[in-house]
């Protein structure tokens, strides 16, 4: 199959496990027929689906993010010892687990094109991380806690592993235990890396954007989390701080010239 005709199957299928899209034209244009594919798997449910649907959902997922271009930490830079700074797309990094900014359901974003990076990484990982996190979910019993951390494959994206946090939401002022949560974000995925012997982990900038948390403090929280964790165990890990704005990028480069 070619990339167009994989994307043909999957929109078809996917618009057949729902009746109230079964009148839904199939746009003429391959940009607008990959807005609709996203958009399809952003609104599917963690239901179970074939075998043959996932390998040709994997072949075109595979293909899209090759075409994107693959960056490999051994290609980067460290900016200090073990640690980097890297602006881009963090669904295109390979490395050992990259973070994905959850919400408390753990499920992934439904909204269909959304910006956000959980948007983003469960649509380029594949129908399979959504169906691991709601085996995750239904194993607790009860949302995650903000501040925690939970592990999955990473499926179709370039890097081994998936961890999922949840940042605090900053209603109003910032609060000391908006900080906290934060900072126990960034020591709880660095904990479950290093227990299930992670070597390397992409940071996203957790709680801003969406949530709401001022940029320059977030970074703050980031960078000082993760010297600190890394001096007082010792831990080996190698860290990218991922930024996708030019302001994150100053504000980190500026940060990280500190130490």
């Amino acid at each position: 199959m070619t990339q167009s005709e994989r994307r043909k199957f999957l929109i078809e299928r996917l618009m057949a496990e729902q009746p109230r899209y079964s009148d839904l034209a199939i746009p003429q244009s391959e940009s607008e027929r990959k807005k609709l594919l996203r958009s399809l798997f952003n609104v599917r449910m963690p239901e179970s689906i074939d075998e043959y649907f996932l390998k040709i959902q994997d072949e075109y997922l595979h293909d899209e993010t090759a075409q994107k271009g693959i960056t490999d930490i051994t290609d980067l830079t460290p900016v200090t010892d073990g640690i980097y700074l890297w602006q881009g797309d963090i669904t295109t990094l390979k490395c050992g687990a990259v973070v994905n900014a959850a919400n408390s359901q753990m499920l992934g974003c439904f909204v269909p094109c959304h910006g956000c990076i959980d948007n983003a990484i469960h649509t380029y990982a594949g129908v399979q991380l959504r169906l691991e996190c709601a085996r995750i979910m239904k194993e607790q019993g009860h949302e995650e806690q903000t501040g925690g951390a939970k592990i999955t494959p990473a499926y179709n994206l370039p890097c081994d592993y998936v961890i999922h946090t949840v940042g605090p939401i900053v209603r109003g002022a910032l609060t000391e235990t908006d900080k906290s949560l934060l900072a126990s974000c960034y020591r709880s995925c660095l904990k479950i890396a290093d227990k299930n012997g992670v070597k390397s982990i992409a940071f996203c900038c957790i709680s801003t954007g969406e949530f709401h948390f001022p940029n320059d403090k977030a970074a703050g929280i980031a960078v000082n989390t993760v010297k600190e964790y890394k001096e007082q165990t010792d831990s080996k890990i190698e860290v990218i701080f991922n930024v996708f704005k030019d302001v994150d990028y100053e504000i980190y480069r500026e940060l990280l010239g500190k130490y």
